[in-house]
């Protein structure tokens, strides 16, 4: 009852006793929205320094480096590939390129003309050089020891008839009007007939008709030469180069199967005075000239010397 009775001291704090304080809740509220706009300031503040620092500066982004070049990668791994062109012709002989030209000329004649035009004209040189390439090949082909003339015959028939076909083709690039100077043709004609000479004698008269065609296509191109030569300065080219005793010379040793040019070689310098008409005393008068003796036929005949 004392307890109940005794009195309560005075209270100077009536709000420390209401149950249903509101003031510390108040105060946390204030205490986090202060934090929460520290950190928003402090967020805008760090954008403020990255909006000005060195790094997104306008200065700095208009200021572009240069790219440096990218190396060239390497690659480890081989290929096969063909030869070029330069490489290739390297490796081809005469033989060989001389068949791929003319396999593309063939293929493109527009080519071949081109190539016509182009080449270098052949010399007389080179002409009896290819024949006697041709040549050799014939006389290689002939069989070793004793054959029958008809087992020979066919044994070199190819290369008989392809020399043959080579002197049918190059004679007339050398024959006038192809060939203006004289004196070249006539080199030529000394060069293919000494040839023709070499090729060989059959006894059969079917396999003689090569060697006796060849000799009548020849002197029919030595008398047009000599026509075309005596023209020209009075034919005095076949004066000069004893073109008449080189003549003379290849008709016997074929066997007067020069006829044509003979007897053209006779009229035209019968004309210029090479003759016998031209009175002009020579050592040989007794017997006359070489080309009395042609025509007559007793050409290389001996000189008789002495009383008998």
């Amino acid at each position: 009852m004392n307890v109940l009775l005794s009195p309560q001291p005075p209270s100077f704090f009536p709000h420390q006793h209401e149950p249903n304080r509101r003031a510390p809740t108040r105060q946390m509220s204030q205490f986090h929205n202060a934090m929460a706009m520290n950190r928003k300031r402090k967020a805008e503040d760090d954008g403020d320094e990255m909006s000005v620092s060195p790094t997104s500066s306008p200065a700095i982004q208009s200021r572009q480096l240069a790219p440096r070049p990218s190396k060239k990668i390497r690659s480890n791994e081989l290929a096969g590939r063909p030869l070029s062109l330069p490489r290739l012709l390297e490796t081809l002989d005469a033989t060989q390129l001389r068949t791929v030209l003319q396999t593309i000329c063939e293929r493109q004649p527009e080519i071949g003309e081109e190539v016509v035009k182009s080449a270098p004209k052949p010399t007389v040189e080179c002409a009896l050089q290819v024949l006697k390439e041709y040549q050799d090949k014939l006389r290689d082909a002939f069989p070793y020891g004793d054959s029958s003339s008809d087992y020979t015959y066919y044994r070199v028939n190819q290369p008989l008839l392809a020399l043959i076909d080579a002197l049918a083709d190059f004679t007339p690039q050398y024959l006038p009007p192809t060939e203006a100077s004289a004196n070249v043709s006539l080199q030529y004609l000394d060069g293919a007939t000494k040839i023709i000479h070499s090729l060989p004698d059959w006894e059969s008269q079917s396999h003689r008709h090569h060697k006796e065609n060849t000799y009548d296509e020849i002197s029919k191109a030595w008398a047009l030469v000599i026509n075309e030569a005596s023209k020209k300065g009075a034919g005095f080219i076949l004066h000069s180069g004893g073109w008449d005793q080189t003549l003379a010379k290849h008709n016997q040793q074929s066997g007067g199967r020069l006829g044509a040019a003979i007897a053209s070689m006779s009229e035209n310098l019968g004309w210029v005075g090479g003759g016998p008409s031209s009175g002009a005393p020579s050592a040989s008068a007794g017997q006359g000239s070489i080309l009395d003796q042609l025509m007559a036929g007793n050409y290389g005949s001996p000189v008789r010397v002495g009383p008998w």
